[in-house]
């Protein structure tokens, strides 16, 4: 495979990144006690800005939200499913969000500005504007909830009418680091006053260092990590992402009649390895974190093959 082949253009700086992470956790040039502060900077600085200012940016009015109904539809269901399959938890909420929450912008965008072109991005865009909205927002309602009931079966706190459960839950999940600044992006937006270039490009710049600082904070856990006790879950988790996710999504998208680049890239989208955020929202509740920190490095290495696979499936159905 060339090195200008779409998908290995697009896989390549992510697996690198994540190497010099791995790299400097083994040689400790970062050490144990560094990686909860680069945690915070990653979760509470710089997602905080590119959310908000992908929001607050977001032409809501140009958004053709039929065309990614179906999308959520899917994930959303698949997330139940696998949370109901696992049995409820804080534990199976981040492990069911592994399984639907694809890594769009460090390798979505390059990849599919390289195989469809802007026609294509046009497409991711408008999924990637709802992304972290629609799926973070549900894996945080749910995952309080869920957070709530344990803490009041561990007797950590007292048992409340269901409906104070919910409102707390619900406040928790809006209050969170990721759907606020989603939110205030969003009430911005409906401004129409833009983002002042004083303001605006200090945010990009924060906003783009989140991919790569992410990523090399995965490569720093990873080297912490005993990654062969965590293998078989991880490519468990790999084979729902990269496989049963985009089969799905297919499978729904003809179904309705859908095809063409629409169905191209909502496939596409579906089949890519798991995404960073997971990572940062397995560590915000302490849950699964090694295993998560094992998916999103074992995904990404298979996606080189799968989504290799899911391109030339499409390009045989015409899609």
């Amino acid at each position: 495979m060339s090195l200008d082949h779409p998908v290995l253009s697009a896989m390549l700086p992510v697996v690198l990144l994540i190497a010099v992470g791995f790299v400097a956790g083994r040689r400790r040039l970062i050490r144990a006690e560094a990686v909860g502060d680069l945690s915070n900077l990653v979760f509470l600085v710089l997602v905080q800005a590119l959310l908000f200012r992908t929001m607050a940016t977001a032409h809501l009015e140009r958004l053709d939200l039929r065309s990614v109904a179906l999308y959520y539809v899917v994930a959303g269901a698949m997330f139940v499913g696998l949370l109901l399959w696992r049995g409820p938890s804080s534990r199976s909420a981040v492990l069911a969000l592994a399984a639907i929450f694809s890594n769009t912008l460090m390798i979505g965008v390059p990849l599919v500005q390289l195989a469809y072109g802007d026609a294509g991005l046009v497409q991711l865009f408008t999924l990637v504007s709802m992304h972290a909205l629609i799926l973070l927002t549900l894996a945080t309602v749910v995952t309080e909830l869920l957070v709530a009931r344990e803490q009041v079966a561990a007797g950590q706190a007292p048992r409340r009418h269901i409906a104070a459960t919910v409102a707390q839950a619900m406040k928790n999940a809006i209050l969170h680091p990721v759907p606020l600044p989603i939110i205030v992006g969003l009430l911005y937006s409906l401004t129409g006053w833009g983002l002042h270039p004083v303001v605006e490009r200090p945010l990009k710049l924060l906003g783009d260092a989140f991919g790569p600082v992410a990523l090399v904070l995965v490569g720093v856990t990873l080297a912490r990590t005993a990654i062969g006790t965590q293998l078989k879950g991880a490519l468990g988790i790999s084979v729902v992402k990269t496989l049963v996710h985009p089969l799905l999504m297919a499978a729904a998208g003809w179904a309705l009649g859908l095809s063409g680049l629409p169905l191209a890239v909502m496939v596409l989208t579906a089949a890519l390895p798991v995404g960073a955020n997971v990572f940062l929202f397995s560590q915000r509740y302490h849950q699964a974190e090694e295993l998560v920190t094992a998916s999103v490095a074992v995904s990404t290495l298979a996606s080189v093959v799968t989504v290799s696979g899911v391109m030339a499936l499409l390009a045989l159905a015409g899609a």
